[in-house]
């Protein structure tokens, strides 16, 4: 098991953690259930394919996954990555466009909002994820990760954490990999707070995202 200084290593804070996310995402879940309605009637009005989207991600220690989220692209997007590998806007092991051929009509803005991400509220309920943490990476993108960058798998991976309230798309991926290091050195259960506030604001805003 990786250890970081900082990530929840007594039983206390290790209950703490658990209980804000099974509090958090329960609280969610239910009030959101208005706004999961609502996607999941768009996206059927919208294209052909399923509602949810599934993929294997990396979690806490190495540990593999299914990560869910509200299907934003055409049924066979995976497929035709490696077609668009040459338009990919961000350094290091990530693939990113901003004007993805690949992205449906409501997909631009479910991703835009950042509402796509709501299902993993399912993955933090499961145990899968906790609210606040590194982003789950994709196992091939892992692969390709620096010995330093594996101290991201030290604690639960998550929905949020300080790189999506600092520009997200709009920082580099080394930038990215130290604001999820500085995330998992200096953990605790006021910084996961202020970070679900923060992510709130951000959503809202739309800012750094696509």
């Amino acid at each position: 098991s990786l250890i970081a200084s900082g990530s929840p290593s007594s039983a206390g804070q290790r209950f703490g953690k658990r209980f804000i996310d099974l509090f958090g995402s329960a609280l969610a879940l239910v009030l959101l259930t208005p706004i999961f309605l609502t996607i999941a009637l768009l996206i059927r009005l919208d294209s052909k394919g399923p509602i949810f989207f599934s993929q294997t991600r990396v979690g806490k220690d190495g540990r593999l996954f299914k990560f869910y989220k509200f299907r934003s692209m055409i049924p066979n997007a995976d497929a035709l990555k490696a077609s668009l590998i040459l338009h990919n806007e961000v350094d290091g092991p990530a693939f990113k466009m901003k004007d993805d051929p690949r992205v449906t009509r409501i997909g631009k803005f479910l991703r835009k909002s950042s509402l796509d991400e709501l299902p993993q509220l399912w993955n933090v309920m499961r145990g899968d994820m906790s609210l606040v943490g590194p982003r789950p990476a994709l196992p091939d993108e892992v692969s390709l990760w620096e010995p330093w960058q594996y101290q991201r798998l030290a604690v639960e991976q998550g929905c949020t954490c300080i790189w999506q309230v600092s520009g997200r798309s709009d920082t580099n991926f080394e930038q990215w990999m130290h604001m999820d290091l500085e995330y998992v050195q200096t953990w605790s259960i006021a910084l996961d707070v202020a970070l679900i506030l923060r992510t709130v604001l951000v959503m809202l805003s739309g800012r750094g995202a696509y």
